[in-house]
């Protein structure tokens, strides 16, 4: 799953979700909240996920 302000991936059972706005110091907006959304949604669907780093 690509996302456009956030990286996200999963290693041992770890969803970590990374801030990747740097141009505009990792301010949230609405792209931003939308990508959080869809990355907590995937790690609650992913089972081997355990816990979420933000």
């Amino acid at each position: 799953m690509a996302f456009e302000t956030i990286a996200y991936s999963v290693d041992d059972g770890i969803a970590r979700i990374t801030l990747n706005r740097p141009e505009r110091l990792n301010a949230i907006n609405a792209q931003l909240v939308s990508d959080l959304r869809d990355a907590v949604a995937a790690a609650n669907d992913d089972q081997s996920v355990r816990v979420i780093v933000l």
